[in-house]
C-alpha cells in the first residue's frame, strides 16, 4: 500500500504542470493558452482527465508510460502507441471509459512489430515535412494541432478554428509523398461544448 501511495505520488509529480501563459497541454511545450479556443475551465478539465488517465495506464503496466500516448480534447479521449496484444488494447479502451467525464474515446493503438529503421525513419520525415508544411501556411494555426506517423499513416489530432482550417490541414497532410492515409481527429472550436468569450 505505501509503495502504491509513493508511486501516485511520483506520477503525479511528473504529469503535473502549471497552466499559466504557456502550458504542456495536449498541443506540446510552449503552446499559449491564449491561443487555445477552448475556455480555460475545459482546458483544466480535459488535463485533468488526461492526467488521470495517464496515471491509471501507468498503474496498470509501468511500459505505458513510454508505450502509449494520451490526448484529451473536450471530454474526447485519443489513444495512441504500441501494445503486444489485442486483449490488452481492448482493456485499455475500457479503462478509458472508465475515466470520469468521458464523451468518447478514440483507440489508435498498434500491435507491437520488430523495429523498422527504415520504416519508422520515413514515419518521422513525414511527420516533420506535415509540422513545417502546417507552421508555414498562415491560415493555419499549427500550434493547435499534435501529429503522429505510424506505417505512412497520418494522424492529426487538434482544435481547428474554422472549417476550412480543417480543409487545409487534412489537404496538406495528404500531398506528402508517400502518405498512405490520413486520419484526421480534429475538433472545429464551434462544436466545442464550452467555447472561449
Amino acid at each position: 500500500m505505501k509503495n502504491k501511495i509513493i508511486l501516485i505520488s511520483l506520477i503525479f509529480l511528473i504529469f503535473t504542470g502549471c497552466v499559466g501563459i504557456s502550458s504542456k497541454g495536449i498541443f506540446g511545450t510552449g503552446v499559449s493558452v491564449a491561443l487555445d479556443p477552448r475556455s480555460l475551465g475545459t482546458q483544466i478539465d480535459d488535463s485533468v482527465m488526461q492526467k488521470n488517465l495517464a496515471a491509471r495506464l501507468i498503474l496498470r503496466d509501468k511500459n505505458y508510460l513510454i508505450s502509449l500516448n494520451t490526448k484529451v480534447l473536450d471530454g474526447r479521449i485519443f489513444l495512441t502507441g504500441k501494445v503486444d496484444d489485442p486483449e490488452e488494447k481492448l482493456q485499455i479502451t475500457k479503462l478509458a471509459w472508465e475515466t470520469k467525464g468521458v464523451r468518447s474515446v478514440k483507440n489508435d493503438i498498434k500491435l507491437k512489430e520488430d523495429f523498422n529503421f527504415q520504416r519508422s525513419a520515413k514515419d518521422l520525415l513525414i511527420t516533420s515535412q506535415l509540422r513545417a508544411a502546417l507552421i508555414l501556411n498562415k491560415k493555419i494555426n499549427s500550434t493547435n494541432y499534435q501529429i503522429d506517423t505510424y506505417k505512412k499513416k497520418i494522424f492529426i489530432y487538434g482544435i481547428s478554428l474554422t472549417a476550412e482550417e480543417k480543409k487545409i490541414v487534412i489537404s496538406e497532410a495528404k500531398e506528402i509523398l508517400d502518405v498512405e492515409d490520413v486520419i484526421a481527429s480534429i475538433v472545429l472550436a464551434e462544436d466545442l461544448r464550452i467555447q472561449k468569450n
